[in-house]
């Protein structure tokens, strides 16, 4: 028997179907309506009863009711973010020295922001960190001295050599000359007291030193020979030297201290019985003035006892011909500087390569640094160590620093990482061995971000979006860890020319007719042999093809055509996270050198007031040639 419905005792007729969806839709909207009138009537009769019935109380009750406390909710507000109806906001002003060709770059703390963009407003403009600050570390040299052409070349070479290494590791290096020290106030005291050779030498540079204010002052055969993490070095980067310090056994090579407590110390020497029998510049201080650090580990000091009793041939070289023992002790320098670099990093040298299949010749400029800094360097003394570090390990050809291609980034302080990042159109043209990109083919055959995601997969695994992986891969490039453990190249931009100046010593840069790095003869065998590929190694003709894509890449992105323009915007709206890595890379090398840069031209203007003029001399201290 089928089912009777009934409504209030009356039978109701039913179907057995639904009515139509329109006809819910409009019955759910009015049903809505009617129930909202509904609340607000009542609420509006119950305030009306509510004020009727306040006003007819008197006295206290009616005090009582009008104080009734009322709680106060929280207002909700909506949070600043970017939406099409928010009022236009200006673009931040362009800050000085922040182009470089095409790169272009904005300093503020905020630089960990995924997305440059949202703080600059411009596509092209990355965030930076500020500038770490420099402080000046100071030498002297008297270029008013009489010397042969030979010797001052020489000591122009050593010069170089420590202003570049001090650059590497975080200061400011200055040359000053007996022009520093005529400013300072004190000079005219210091030659009525009529001081014989070599200590009135030594309060000239003193002297020097005092005009210029607080800093470091080091004889220019004083190098930084440790890790950039040494706690010397960290110290002295802090720029704040509460008392004037010198380093037990250095002598008077390496000081620090605060301009008035240098001046003050300066004046009660020249007041002081201890001036007249005073053999050297320690002697002739008060014992109070001088705090004594016995911990320099990291601080090598090339003086002449030293050369006798540790290296004994260039020692006996200088005796024969000074210039020629100063041309050895150059090459002997440069040598430990890379031997201690490379002690640095007992791992090897990672040399970046998230996707391994077509991507050879992308990575081939790092490959080639790699070799250069994992061969061992020439050196009058093959086998010996820095004077701080007699226990180093020195580059033996049968074991050389390795020199691997891993697919992932690695946070490893003991490895040395040199990438190469990619615009996405150069990634997308090889990884598809295609140079005729078109928007239906990114969109549907290519994944978003592969490079970036590839390259940060063991730190953040394979289900994090494309944000927090430029966060860690911005702090890989540009924090202070990440800056001295790792080099950071575009794809689309040669090799750049002066990197000693990041490392602090000279590369070997010798190639051979088939365009492949060699060491030259006799010292083949300083080559470290070529690394074994983690994937599948490519032919010659896979080789050439690779090439070939990469070059008509780099046309593509410097191209003004607006065909190819578009398409290279499509791209990298596709990959915001590999663009912005892109263009982060690129802008902190260029910042790099622009800083290097107006540093040596503003030094060029003081360094002929040293007393030689604007000649060859002086030339020979700024990197000309390497620009």
């Amino acid at each position: 028997m089928p089912v009777q419905h009934t409504l209030f005792g009356r039978t109701v007729p039913y179907s057995g179907r639904l009515p139509p969806r329109r006809i819910l839709f409009v019955l759910g909207v009015v049903s809505f309506f009617a129930v909202g009138a509904i609340v607000i009537s009542i609420e509006s009769s119950i305030s009306i009863s509510s004020v009727s019935s306040v006003s007819k109380l008197s006295g206290k009750a009616h005090s009582a009711a009008q104080h009734i406390h009322k709680p106060k909710l929280p207002k909700l507000t909506v949070p600043n973010i970017h939406n099409p109806f928010r009022a236009s906001a200006h673009k931040p002003p362009v800050q000085a020295n922040s182009t470089s060709g095409e790169a272009q770059w904005f300093t503020d703390w905020k630089w960990l922001n995924p997305f440059s963009s949202s703080i600059t407003l411009d596509e092209n403009r990355s965030v930076l960190p500020p500038l770490k600050n420099r402080p000046p570390i100071y030498t002297f040299y008297d270029s008013t001295s009489k010397k042969d052409e030979v010797t001052r070349a020489a000591e122009n070479d050593l010069l170089f050599i420590w202003r570049r290494a001090w650059w590497a590791q975080g200061f400011r290096p200055v040359v000053l000359g007996r022009a520093e020290a005529m400013n300072n106030p004190l000079y005219q005291k210091l030659q009525s007291l009529q001081l014989e050779q070599p200590l009135e030498s030594e309060f000239v540079r003193l002297l020097a030193w005092g005009n210029m204010g607080t800093g470091i002052l080091a004889n220019w055969l004083v190098l930084p020979m440790g890790y950039h993490e040494d706690h010397l070095l960290s110290y002295f980067r802090r720029g704040e030297y509460p008392k004037i310090t010198r380093y037990e056994g250095l002598d008077s090579g390496i000081l620090s201290g605060e301009k008035t407590a240098i001046n003050a110390a300066l004046q009660r020497a020249m007041d002081g019985p201890e001036l007249k029998q005073a053999k050297s510049i320690i002697d002739a201080f008060p014992k109070d003035i001088f705090d004594i650090d016995p911990d320099h580990e990291s601080i090598a000091f090339y003086d002449y006892a030293t050369l006798t009793s540790r290296y004994k041939s260039i020692g006996e070289k200088f005796v024969a011909s000074r210039s020629e023992g100063l041309g050895l002790l150059a090459q002997l320098i440069n040598a430990h500087l890379h031997t201690t670099w490379q002690n640095s990093f007992s791992k090897g040298i990672a040399v970046l390569k998230p996707v391994p299949v077509h991507m050879t010749a992308l990575v081939e400029p790092g490959l080639q640094i790699a070799a250069f800094l994992a061969q061992c360097p020439e050196s009058p003394l093959p086998t010996s160590c820095p004077p701080n570090r007699p226990k180093c390990k020195p580059c033996v050809a049968a074991h050389p620093l390795l020199i691997s291609t891993p697919t992932i980034f690695r946070n490893d302080s003991s490895l040395y990482t040199i990438g190469t990042v990619p615009h996405p159109f150069t990634f997308a043209s090889l990884s598809s061995q295609r140079d005729n990109l078109d928007t239906p083919y990114i969109r549907r055959q290519t994944k978003r971000d592969p490079w970036i995601s590839a390259a940060t997969k063991e730190l953040l695994g394979t289900g994090i979006s494309g944000a927090p992986r430029v966060v860690k891969f911005k702090e890989a490039v540009a924090s202070d860890y990440g800056s001295t453990h790792s080099l950071w190249l575009t794809a689309e931009k040669e090799s750049p020319k002066d990197l000693e100046w990041h490392f602090g010593f000279a590369i070997p840069r010798n190639k051979t007719d088939k365009g492949q790095s060699k060491t030259p003869v006799p010292g083949l065998e300083r080559l470290p042999p070529p690394p074994k590929p983690d994937g599948p190694a490519p032919t010659e003709a896979e080789l050439a093809k690779e090439r070939e894509l990469l070059e008509k890449a780099r046309m593509v992105i410097k191209s003004k055509v607006r065909p190819q323009q578009v398409m290279k915007e499509v791209v990298e709206a596709w990959n915001l996270a590999d663009t912005e890595a892109w263009r982060f890379a690129r802008a902190f090398a260029a910042r790099r050198r622009v800083e290097r840069m107006k540093w040596e031209e503003d030094e060029r203007s003081f360094a002929g007031a040293a007393g030689s003029g604007h000649g060859d001399g002086w030339g020979r201290w700024f990197d000309k040639g390497k620009r």
